[in-house]
């Protein structure tokens, strides 16, 4: 089948591959896909950026996010049929939605909402999983408090924003000005344009900060933060709680020395600090189809590809100027 597979790590390792039509074993229900987006996740698997933690061996298909229909089911399958739609985001070292099939262990796939379209689908489970995670097993925030999204405009930020507004806080973000009516329709209560203000200089008081821009917008965010907050950051530093997560104790010590700056100057501010990796998850994304189908969130989508122009679409995501997701579509129409 043709898939885009990770040749060798780095920026041109992507490339168009045939490989073998993936296996269902008992567990795993076989999709064929109708349409996957695109993660920066992406970009940093395919640049090795994790390949000490993840043990991903090239050539791989990539792909994390995957909207399609069951074409066969293993023998311990339940709760999914032949002809079933659904979307997942597959666990990891089981990735590579950037291909024609993709077999899934049923534990990380959800019917998709049915209000949704395929195309609309496949934009949704990693960035709904990582804000879902993140604002409710991480942080627990509690309808009243305060959070800071950075980024709202992005795949992530704007499902991040979409998730804490339903869970009852006052929400602000990061943005350029064009942007500020479209975030303030998706739940914002306050939007700063990062081209024109400081958002250190502006807000203050705040119960969680979910940063995905770097050291240095995470620094910052740290004196935003009222006393005993939380800065979570996707981008790292890895902390000694996240060698606990991927399984690999004897990393603890390593990590507890990579995030060794951010966790003093956090200490030092009197809030705290966390890595975050979202988890796959059949069960969250069953509640989240049900939030989508209710009108509670919604996808936002910049564009889509075709499947044969995924090494395009992989540049576009990576020019960091999307406003949403950036999905990659193939077969019959799914808009």
């Amino acid at each position: 089948m043709k898939s885009f597979a990770v040749t060798g790590y780095g920026p041109d390792g992507l490339a168009l591959a045939d490989v073998p039509l993936p296996e269902a074993g008992p567990n795993d229900v076989l999709v064929q896909v109708r349409a996957a987006s695109i993660n920066p996740l992406d970009k940093m698997i395919r640049n090795g950026e994790f390949k000490q933690l993840l043990k991903y061996k090239p050539p791989f298909v990539l792909g994390h996010d995957v909207a399609g229909v069951v074409t066969e089911v293993g023998s311990d399958v339940t709760g999914f049929t032949v002809g079933d739609e659904v979307y997942s985001r597959p666990r990891d070292l089981r990735i590579g939605t950037f291909a024609e099939f993709i077999a899934i262990d049923q534990a990380d796939v959800a019917l998709k909402p049915a209000s949704l379209s395929l195309t609309e689908a496949s934009a949704v489970p990693l960035v709904a999983l990582a804000a879902w995670q993140a604002l409710v097993d991480v942080a627990q925030v509690e309808p009243g408090q305060k959070v800071l999204v950075h980024a709202g405009a992005g795949g992530l930020g704007s499902t991040v924003i979409q998730v804490a507004k339903h869970l009852g806080a006052y929400v602000a973000t990061t943005a350029r000005a064009k942007n500020v009516e479209k975030l303030t329709r998706l739940g914002a209560d306050e939007v700063v344009d990062y081209t024109k203000q400081d958002f250190a200089d502006v807000l203050t008081g705040y119960d969680v900060v979910i940063d995905s821009l770097g050291e240095a917008s995470l620094e910052k965010s740290l004196t935003v933060l009222k006393r005993g907050g939380l800065a979570i950051s996707v981008v790292g530093p890895p902390d000694p709680a996240f060698a606990a997560q991927i399984r690999q104790p004897l990393l603890k010590p390593v990590m507890a020395l990579m995030s060794r700056s951010i966790r003093k100057k956090a200490k030092k501010l009197g809030v705290r600090y966390s890595f975050f990796f979202m988890e796959a998850n059949g069960s969250q994304l069953k509640h989240l189809a049900a939030l989508y189908d209710s009108g509670v969130l919604k996808p936002v989508i910049d564009r889509t590809f075709d499947f044969g122009d995924t090494l395009d679409a992989m540049a576009y995501v990576e020019q960091g100027k999307t406003t949403g997701k950036i999905v990659v579509t193939q077969g019959e129409d799914t808009a």
